[in-house]
């Protein structure tokens, strides 16, 4: 990444502002040592604002940066000399957002060991797969998983809430080094169509990922900043990382409430909010405050925005929405900006800085703008792989998102879908998201979900799945009436299921297993 442009970037958000020598020098040798992971950020950011409020959680009291660092320090010392966790071993960690979470991560880091993040929406059998597949050493839970975990391997050691807070009181004395190699954090893809696959996320190698959000999303240093988003997430914990840089003060709560959050914003005076769409819609749901939160970005990733939503929402709070489109796998793709939601409520948005986007036919032969094509992306934190040692199909450095997508003239992006979503019924390629987008519009539908179903005559149809706001109604007939007038004859769903609520997971995705088995 050229260097006037990061410069400005930096000076921009704030990063780059005078302060006292020692503080900066200190600053500068902390990331030296330790590099840009979660150690190296936190490190950094004790350096210059060793007092500032760094996370408030519901267990009460803010941790300054000093104090997060200092329980971090004590949790790796205790893993190290109790529990015998060395660079290169697993931990996983299956927890909600609060500091205790936070702790274990760095405190993994710094012994060079993985975090495995695992998904709290899991079975207990999913999780006895995930600590086998992943050879974990130690698993670290919140004690509402507790009924989940006897199932594990004996040689996994497990440390509840109590026992996390007893290794970080106890603590054996001895300093840390920096370690031999660097721990990688491992996410665990959503897994909304099978079982979850553990995937490398590679560790910034110096500020071009930061630059690259940071320059479309006006985040700045000293933000106070909301976590809504699970940290378990890609998004969640790619708001984490940025928030450490930034020196932001992190408001985190184990569970998603929309009245708490509304609570949350106003009463602390929130400057942004990193969430995922579904969590937008909840919070419409509410009564506006009157003042509202003093939002300057409210930034969503993790799914597709909804037909509506992106207009409902910044009507409601100003325009201050952000969508970023990416993947466990790629990071990052694209960028939209207010203005872009603005001019097309549904676009992905243009990529940022840095990074490479290309839209390629099944050759890998560039697709004309409006042309439907699989969407690749190139980027400095592209992951390294499955822990399986499996990858992705790559062409010339670009990723396979695994999404179609088109590009229009001015270059904006928008997903068709995955292509594994994407059905062929009566031998035309129809695109479920573009039929749940329109329905959703539907001033009675609250969510909708549409899949592809088996079809003796046509291979596959549609089926849609709506749940009505409270004491709406609504005819089937006239949902396929309402499609047939917008798009083609084919995109009509055959189907028509009314259900209380859609099955998501904990990131807000749409199982569409769970959807499928109406079908036996």
């Amino acid at each position: 990444m050229e260097l006037p442009f990061t410069v400005a970037t930096l000076t921009r958000r704030g990063l780059l502002a005078p302060g006292g020598p020692i503080r900066v020098v200190s600053q500068l040798n902390a990331l030296r040592r330790w590099g840009w992971s979660l150690a190296g950020e936190l490190r950094q950011a004790v350096a210059r604002d060793p007092g500032r409020a760094a996370l408030v959680d519901e267990s009460g009291a803010a941790l300054t940066y000093r104090e997060l660092l200092d329980r971090a320090e004590r949790l790796a010392r205790s893993l190290r000399g109790g529990l015998g966790v060395q660079a290169g071993d697993r931990v996983g960690l299956l927890c909600r957002n609060h500091h205790g979470l936070v702790e274990a991560m760095v405190a993994s880091t710094l012994l060079g060991a993985d975090a495995v993040l695992v998904n709290t929406g899991l079975s207990a059998a999913q999780l006895a797969t995930v600590a086998d597949e992943q050879s974990l050493r130690v698993l670290v839970h919140d004690d509402e998983f507790a009924e989940r975990v006897p199932g594990l391997p004996a040689e996994v050691q497990r440390v509840d809430e109590a026992r996390l807070e007893e290794l970080v009181a106890g603590a054996p004395p001895g300093g840390l080094q920096p370690p031999p190699r660097d721990g990688r954090t491992i996410v665990l893809t959503s897994g909304t169509t099978g079982a979850p696959k553990g995937a490398r996320r590679p560790t910034p190698s110096g500020f071009g990922p930061l630059v690259s959000i940071v320059d479309r999303i006006p985040l700045h240093v000293r933000d106070t900043v909301l976590i809504a988003a699970p940290l378990f997430h890609t998004w969640g914990y790619a708001a984490l990382q940025v928030c450490l840089a930034l020196r932001a003060t992190i408001v985190l709560h184990r569970r998603f409430d929309p009245a708490a959050t509304l609570d949350a914003l106003l009463a602390r005076r929130c400057d942004a909010m990193f969430a995922v769409p579904v969590m937008l819609q909840r919070l419409l749901e509410m009564p506006v405050p009157d003042p509202r939160p003093p939002l300057k970005v409210v930034a969503v990733s993790g799914s597709a925005l909804p037909g509506g939503l992106a207009t409902r929402f910044m009507d409601a709070y100003g325009d201050v929405l952000f969508n970023l489109y990416g993947s466990t796998e790629v990071s990052w793709a694209s960028i939209a900006t207010p203005d872009d939601l603005r001019a097309a409520p549904t676009a992905a948005g243009r990529p940022p800085h840095g990074t490479r986007l290309r839209v390629l036919d099944d050759e890998g032969r560039p697709v004309t703008p409006g042309r439907v094509g699989r969407i690749f992306v190139g980027n400095e934190m592209l992951f390294e792989g499955y822990t399986s040692g499996a990858g992705r199909e790559s062409h010339n450095g670009l990723l396979d998102t695994g999404d179609l997508g088109r590009l229009n003239p001015d270059g904006l992006l928008f997903v068709d879908g995955r292509a594994d979503d994407m059905i062929v019924s009566g031998g035309e390629n129809v695109f479920p998201s573009e039929v749940e987008d329109l329905i959703s519009r539907l001033p009675q539908v609250r969510e909708a979900a549409v899949i592809g179903v088996p079809d003796a005559e046509y291979g596959q149809r549609l089926a849609a799945f709506l749940a009505l706001h409270p004491g709406e109604t609504l005819d089937p007939e006239a949902v396929r009436e309402y499609v047939r007038h917008y798009l083609a004859r084919f995109s009509v769903p055959r189907d028509v299921v009314f259900v209380r609520y859609l099955p998501r997971n904990a990131t807000g995705k749409v199982l569409a297993r769970e959807l499928r088995r109406y079908y036996g």
